[in-house]
C-alpha cells in the first residue's frame, strides 16, 4: 500500500495534459512538401508565381508546429531530369526551411508524398491520423498527396494559403489554385493558416510539458 501512495501521490504542477499525444486522430504530423529552390528561382519554368506569400504562411505553420512540439516531415522532389536534380543547387532547401536533426525527412520521384517507401510506412503506422499539408505545388504534389492520403483512410488538412500552385493554359496561377482548394475539399480539409493555428493552440506546447496547473484525466 504504502508502495502506491508513492506511486500516485504527485505534484499536481508535474502533471502533463496527455489527451493530445494518446489520441491519433488528434495529435498533426506537420508535412512541408518541397520547400526547394526550384519553385523560387525564376525564370525556370517550375518557379511558382506567389511562392512569396505562400512561404510566409509556410513559416508560421513550421514556427507553430515547433513550438507545440507537433511532429515535423520534410518531403523532397528529387529527379534525375532537368528540374529538380540532385545534382543542382534548385532541388536544395529554401533559406530558412533546413530541417532541424530531430524532424524527418523524405524523398520521391513523383508528386504524391506517398511514392516514397519510407514516408507511406510511417503513415500507415500511425503518424497518419492528422496529416497537415503545406507546400509546393498545389496542382501537383498537394493534389497528389491529399487524394493518396484520402485513398489510404488518412485525415489531412491542406492550408491553403501556405501553398500556390502553377497557371495552367487560359487559368491563372491565383485561379488554379482557388480551385484545386475547393477539389481538396472533397477529400479531406482545407483551412488557412491562421485558422489552423488558432484550432491548435489550447494544446500544450514544448515548454509546457511537465508545469500544468491541474492534473488533466484521460476518458
Amino acid at each position: 500500500m504504502a508502495r502506491d501512495q508513492h506511486m500516485t501521490a504527485r505534484d499536481p504542477g508535474n502533471v502533463v495534459n496527455l489527451r493530445p499525444f494518446v489520441d491519433p486522430l488528434t495529435a498533426p504530423t506537420v508535412v512541408m512538401i518541397d520547400l526547394q529552390q526550384e519553385y523560387v528561382a525564376p525564370p525556370r519554368r517550375m518557379a511558382v508565381p506567389d511562392a512569396t506569400e505562400a512561404l510566409v504562411h509556410c513559416r508560421r505553420v513550421l514556427a507553430h508546429a515547433r513550438t507545440m512540439g507537433f511532429p515535423v516531415a520534410f518531403m523532397k522532389w528529387v529527379t534525375r531530369a532537368p528540374f529538380f536534380n540532385a545534382a543542382t543547387r534548385f532541388s536544395q532547401w529554401i533559406d530558412g526551411f533546413s530541417p532541424l536533426g530531430t524532424e524527418m525527412v523524405f524523398e520521391r520521384e513523383l508528386p504524391s508524398c506517398f511514392a516514397s517507401h519510407d514516408f507511406a510506412s510511417v503513415m500507415d503506422e500511425g503518424a497518419g491520423g492528422n496529416i497537415v499539408l503545406a507546400g509546393f505545388a498545389g496542382e501537383s504534389a498537394c493534389l497528389s498527396t491529399v487524394i493518396d492520403a484520402y485513398h489510404r483512410g488518412h485525415r489531412v488538412t491542406f492550408l491553403t494559403d501556405a501553398s500556390a500552385s502553377h497557371a495552367l493554359d487560359a487559368f491563372t496561377a491565383p485561379n488554379v489554385h482557388q480551385m484545386l482548394s475547393k477539389v481538396l475539399g472533397l477529400y479531406g480539409g482545407v483551412a488557412t493558416t491562421a485558422e489552423w493555428i488558432n484550432a491548435t493552440t489550447q494544446w500544450p506546447s514544448v515548454s509546457d510539458i511537465g508545469a500544468a496547473a491541474e492534473p488533466y484525466g484521460v476518458e
